[in-house]
């Protein structure tokens, strides 16, 4: 049985106030047919950390996950963030179920090595896997998934993995036997040739001119990870791509990602 899904990825940022949280929930209980939602939390993360007395490292806009941010994490994405979503979006009448790559073995991944540079991000998993069977058990239900960034390493440890990674995997397990459109939601219309002008949004992008602009600098820090997931997803079987604003979850004023 094979039918669309539509999976959206949103920044933490976007759920840290009550309004926007809200207003963006009510559109994604909008989308008709199946769905699931991945979420981040880094700033919810930074700042709990803050009050419990835990500095917050970052190399490269990459959060350094040592044993006490890893707890940090676990409670903030898995607990605080995810059930948050979940119960509103119950409120909403949507049956939707908090997961992390661990439950129901959903995705496993391994701990990143240290770099070349010397640079150890700790506990910070890279995607080996993602459970295909187990999510589209739940999706054909009629559940919808809610996926917080963490994954599991098959021997009992959980890693703070990137949530545009996890919104990649959870969308290419999916497209093995589903129709799947993937839309990364954050604070921008898409991606912009110039930060400061909403009128600037780059309607299509190629491998090929993400090249270039990365090249040229256009595109630099977090941009690179979604666009990067985005080209691993197509390549995987995932039918759309998408990048664009909370309030444009069809994506029809964003960035369509291509395939040459």
């Amino acid at each position: 049985m094979s039918f669309p899904i539509t999976i959206i990825k949103v920044g933490g940022a976007l759920l840290e106030q009550p309004h926007t949280t809200d207003a963006l929930l009510r559109r994604f209980a909008a989308i008709e047919g199946r769905k699931a939602l991945v979420h981040g939390g880094g700033r919810s993360a930074t700042k709990m950390a803050a009050r419990l007395g835990i500095e917050t490292q970052m190399v490269g806009g990459r959060r350094v996950t040592d044993a006490a941010m890893l707890e940090v994490v676990a409670m903030v994405y898995g607990g605080l963030v995810n059930k948050s979503v979940v119960a509103q979006l119950q409120a909403l009448g949507v049956n939707a179920l908090g997961l992390t790559g661990a439950d129901c073995d959903a995705i496993r991944a391994h701990r990143r090595p240290v770099t070349p540079e010397g640079v150890d991000f700790g506990f910070v998993g890279d995607v080996d896997s993602a459970n295909g069977a187990a999510l589209a058990a739940l999706v054909e239900q009629g559940i919808v998934p809610v996926m917080a960034p963490l994954t599991h390493d098959g021997q009992g440890h959980l890693l703070n993995t990137n949530a545009d990674t996890m919104a990649q995997a959870t969308a290419t397990a999916l497209a093995a036997t589903h129709d799947v459109t993937l839309v990364f939601c954050f604070e921008k219309p898409g991606v912009m040739r110039n930060p400061d002008d909403e009128a600037s949004v780059i309607r299509r992008i190629t491998p090929t001119l993400f090249d270039a602009l990365r090249a040229d600098g256009t595109v630099a820090g977090g941009m690179l990870p979604k666009l990067e997931n985005a080209f691993a997803a197509l390549r995987a079987g995932v039918r759309r791509v998408i990048i664009t604003r909370a309030d444009d979850l069809a994506g029809s004023h964003g960035t369509v990602i291509e395939l040459d």
